[in-house]
């Protein structure tokens, strides 16, 4: 008796818990090229962040998947700590719906919907009907382990020791919120602890007043999940996991004192028990935002003084890679974009002290030269690692095709730093060798390194915004950069054997020039990359 009422609560939540995933996986991709756009809501105001973190939890049903991305956000430097800890208040509104879906006696659909799931996942071929299939089927998965829990949890009622430990829940608060909490630390759902505590109110071997602790406790437990994703994170990612926590135990910790006029107050609320718990963990949630919103500023002062210190950004590798991301492509791939830009930025700035250091004979700028290749190096090889973890999550057709164009970006954009390097080598053996350039010769320089200059410009410009039309000019220019590289070389042999120019110096003219020429070659493989021509 025991052990097939033991298994059938095992089963039946370890269903719940796939379901909830499956469910969970098949929304976010469906949904998941439009989180970035939600994002941008961030930016209004405080409750524009909460609607936010509301419509994406209610979406991929996962509060702790949206405090974990959150934390992802915060430290790929997407989103502020103010933002981010709206969007906590809003993800856990949007939980409760989770809550109220289950609440209700449908298990009846459990069957009908993992037949209609199937047909939709195993059975089409296109992606976007696979998807919903996943979710259609994760759905009547769901329902179906919560079937299986009821019916295992009607035996609960022949050992009156589990029924007055479940008694005391409603006597003893504290001991239900730890219950809850440990419960759910252990399965990292809230979503789960709320559907076990559903169906041992609707099995009627635990009434609201003992339901609602465990409830509670729920909402510390699901920290947990912030809390281990936050580790090894920059500091405000981690404050933004401490805000979590700290809001719910708060938020807790204030209804605890009002936990029996609350408890009363929601038995108003409908005659299905199952509906009261529903109803007292939205309200909770609900209330809890409201009371810390409008002292959200003041929440996140306090905050950093919890967690002090200053954030420190360590240039020798990625700043935005997270792997937190991951299980979100979109905002993977943003988060990507923006470390290729800053690995951008860092290429371009060596050519132009490679440049500088030529015009300004100064030597000493070798060194800023060398670090930023070193960067540079660490940050193909770690966007390369990154963008190949990222290959393996689902990508949609689209996902993939920008994951590869992020591929071939990076390689081109270290290759310009190598030939940046290249030429700081080249005129570091004439500044110490005292080669001399012809005047003409000097101002040929400035005039290619201007139009190479700008195209590499333009190329990333054109990359950052996925500017077609721009991309297309840069094709035009790198026909332009050919014609002159040849010519300045025609014209630099002249020189020579008409003795106007300096062997060696002639020599290290056209090896700089032809690293000119190779980062526009390469300016263009980038632009490319945007035309979808790789």
């Amino acid at each position: 008796m025991i052990v097939k009422m033991s298994m059938g609560i095992i089963g039946g939540l370890g269903l719940f818990l796939l379901g909830m995933h499956m469910m969970s996986e098949g929304l976010h991709k469906v949904a998941g090229d439009k989180l970035r756009r939600f994002l941008e809501l961030l930016t209004f105001n405080r409750f524009a962040a909460v609607l936010t973190g509301f419509i994406i939890t209610a979406v991929i049903q996962s509060s702790s998947a949206t405090t974990v991305m959150v934390v992802g956000f915060v430290n790929a430097g997407l989103m502020t700590l103010t933002q981010a800890v709206g969007t906590i208040l809003g993800a856990n509104i949007g939980t409760t719906v989770t809550g109220q879906i289950i609440s209700f006696d449908i298990a009846g659909f459990a069957l009908p919907a993992i037949a209609l799931g199937v047909v939709l996942y195993v059975f089409v071929n296109k992606r976007m009907y696979k998807n919903i299939g996943e979710s259609i089927l994760g759905f009547g998965i769901l329902f179906l382990g919560i079937s299986i829990m009821g019916d295992a949890l009607d035996g609960i009622k022949e050992f009156p020791q589990v029924i007055n430990l479940l008694g005391q829940f409603g006597q003893r608060p504290i001991l239900g919120l730890l219950a809850g909490m440990l419960f759910t630390s252990l399965v990292q759902s809230s979503s789960a602890t709320t559907a076990v505590i559903i169906t041992l109110v609707g099995q009627g071997v635990l009434d609201l007043n003992g339901a609602m602790p465990l409830v509670l406790g729920s909402n510390i437990g699901t920290c947990i999940t912030a809390m281990l994703a936050s580790i090894g994170t920059g500091l405000n990612a981690r404050r933004a996991a401490v805000a979590h926590l700290m809001f719910n135990v708060l938020g807790v910790l204030c209804f605890l004192i009002i936990l029996k006029p609350f408890t009363i107050f929601i038995q108003g609320l409908s005659t299905a028990i199952p509906r009261q718990v529903a109803w007292g963990h939205t309200l909770f949630n609900v209330s809890n935002t409201l009371l810390f919103l409008p002292f959200l500023n003041q929440f996140v002062k306090l905050i950093t003084k919890i967690v002090p210190g200053t954030e420190e950004i360590f240039e020798t590798g990625p700043i935005y890679l997270d792997k937190n991301l991951l299980n979100s492509p979109s905002l993977a791939l943003g988060a990507t974009e923006r470390e290729i830009s800053r690995m951008a930025d860092l290429s371009v700035e060596m050519f132009d002290n490679a440049m500088s250091m030529l015009l300004q004979t100064d030597i000493n700028l070798i060194k800023k030269i060398q670090r930023n290749e070193e960067v540079v190096d660490e940050l193909e090889q770690q966007i390369t690692i990154y963008l190949a973890d990222l290959a393996q999550h689902g990508l949609s057709v689209e996902q993939s095709r920008l994951l590869a164009g992020y591929m071939h970006a990076v390689n081109d954009i270290e290759r310009i730093g190598d030939h940046s390097d290249n030429i700081s080598d080249l005129v570091r053996e004439k500044i110490e060798d005292k080669y001399p350039f012809s005047e003409s010769a000097t101002e040929e320089l400035k005039d290619m390194y201007a139009k190479v200059r700008n195209m590499t410009a333009k190329a990333i410009a054109a990359f950052r915004a996925r500017n077609k039309t721009l991309a297309r000019e840069i094709l035009v220019d790198d026909i332009e950069i050919d014609r002159l590289e040849k010519k300045l070389r025609q014209r630099h042999v002249a020189r020579i054997n008409e003795g106007r120019c300096f062997p060696p110096s002639g020599v290290i003219f056209l090896d700089i020039i032809a690293n000119f020429e190779r980062i526009g070659d390469h300016a263009t493989n980038i632009a490319q990359t945007v035309l979808g021509d790789y």
